[in-house]
């Protein structure tokens, strides 16, 4: 049997799901951390929704840090732990918001692994392209270099929502907000390759309207879309390592060295926040200074 607190966090995720449409990378996390906290509030005899105090949730909190959890681990906790206290006030199970009285850990920004341009190109120009896999695999690590579209983005499109004539694709982002995104030459011709002479070799039933395809013909899943970029970026070599996260963080640096505005890259990758966006000219200034150390004869840094 499940108790009160269970229950309470059950409808928590439903209110999640159909009312504020959150992705399911978020809610799965979101969930996972009031499980975790409804366990800890078993443990002291805590079942209750109305006996969630700033007390308990300040020393659950705690004992996160103790067991070594991340900044950034830290702050969605708490951020979950927020959400669900106001839910709970909302629907009258708590008289007041405990939530409220919580800090926010400050969230640790490491700079993001990036390719240069040249890695990129050499990535892109020299992929085995062979069979309808091989224009596949091309055609998606185009798309998420030239548009820094999320990984989840580009498996969630549509043969549609790609206008090769004015050369944009329409992008349904987090929280549903849906947006327009410019693509380029080199990854509209991948992508039309692809549709020519790959795509019809695996699509069956069960392939719908998607625009990328797995092996078996169902659309193609963001676990999937990852083993293609760690699969194809080990083939090229003398490469570092990365998610298509990476080629998203790539894809907006690129943009910002070559004389993009902040405004624009926000729009293009789907930021709520220009605070969001802005970690890339960071990511611009470190790269400026390494060229600067290892090409300029004074340019070695102080200590």
């Amino acid at each position: 049997m499940t108790n009160a607190l269970e229950d309470a966090v059950s409808d928590f995720g439903r209110h999640l799901r159909a009312e504020r449409d959150v992705s399911p990378h978020t809610l799965r996390a979101y969930l996972g951390d009031l499980n975790d906290l409804i366990g800890y509030a078993a443990d002291i005899g805590v079942t209750e929704p109305a006996d969630l105090d700033v007390s308990l949730l300040r020393a659950w909190l705690a004992r996160q840090h103790a067991l070594g959890r991340s900044r950034a681990t830290l702050a969605r906790r708490t951020a979950a732990v927020r959400a669900f206290t106001r839910h709970l006030h909302r629907r009258g199970r708590l008289s007041d918001d405990p939530g409220l009285l919580l800090g926010t850990p400050k969230r640790q920004r490491d700079l993001p692994e990036v390719l240069t341009r040249d890695e990129a190109a050499r990535l892109l120009d020299t992929m085995d392209t062979q069979g309808p896999v091989g224009l596949r695999d091309l055609a998606v690590l185009e798309m998420l270099y030239a548009t820094g579209v999320r990984v989840s983005e580009l498996c969630g499109l549509d043969i549609d929502d790609l206008d090769t004539g004015r050369g944009t694709v329409r992008v349904l982002g987090k929280g549903g907000r849906e947006r327009t995104v410019p693509v380029g030459e080199p990854a509209a011709r991948a992508v039309q390759d692809w549709l020519r002479a790959g795509r019809p070799a695996l699509v069956n039933d069960d392939s719908g309207p998607a625009l990328f395809l797995g092996a078996r013909g169902g659309r193609l899943h963001p676990t999937s879309a990852r083993r293609i970029v760690h699969a194809r970026i080990s083939e090229v070599g003398q490469i570092t390592d990365m998610s298509p996260h990476g080629l998203r963080h790539s894809a907006a640096t690129h943009l910002l060295e070559g004389g993009a505005d902040l405004r624009s890259v926000q729009e293009i990758l789907g930021h709520a926040s220009l605070q969001t966006t802005q970690l890339y000219t960071h990511v611009s200034a470190e790269r400026l200074k390494q060229v600067h150390r290892q090409a300029h004869p004074r340019g070695a840094q102080p200590d």
